[in-house]
């Protein structure tokens, strides 16, 4: 019997959930609970901060994706690829590709997990109050947001001049 590889599906935006129950239901009717091992919709744990308030919520990693972990072969495929909401497996033309074993762990495990994104509602020319660390009180006006390392660069009046000072996203509030 082939082994079991991890595929991805691309569905319409919206309908991973959805598309993913629908496998499961194919799965269990047509009993192939030994040939599609496994239907993930990835999700990732993120802090959003809106009006001052920090929420953790779940968000999908990929959307308007979904991965299987399946045996390929022509019954697997037309199952999934006739599911609706599916609008095809991810790979060149009608052939599927699967994940190699480096992307499965990325993609599946989300890679390192050392650092929560968080989503922020300010932008370029807002005026923030900072809220912890050194510059706890200080105000000052956002000149640039860096999401990669999760900081934002304010310019604060220091000694009569402006000073570009970088603060965490969680050190910050939007001012009203």
């Amino acid at each position: 019997m082939a082994e079991a590889k991890w595929y991805v599906v691309h569905t319409y935006s919206g309908y991973e959930n959805k598309v993913k129950t629908n496998i499961e239901k194919a799965i269990e009717t047509q009993k192939l609970e030994e040939q599609i091992l496994d239907v993930r919709v990835p999700m990732v744990e993120v802090t959003e901060t809106k009006d001052g308030v920090k929420k953790q919520v779940s968000k999908k990693m990929y959307p308007g994706y979904v991965l299987i972990e399946m045996i390929m072969n022509d019954e697997t495929w037309y199952v999934v690829r006739n599911t609706r909401g599916v609008t095809g497996f991810v790979g060149p033309g009608s052939k599927p590709v699967p994940l190699s074993e480096a992307e499965v762990q990325a993609y599946l495990l989300g890679g390192s997990t050392e650092k929560v994104n968080v989503e922020v509602d300010f932008e370029i020319g807002d005026t923030l109050s900072v809220v912890d660390g050194t510059w706890k009180d200080t105000v000052g006006v956002v000149k640039s947001i860096n999401t990669k390392k999760q900081t934002v660069t304010i310019s604060v009046e220091m000694f009569g001049r402006e000073t570009p000072v970088e603060i965490d996203f969680t050190d910050v509030r939007k001012m009203d």
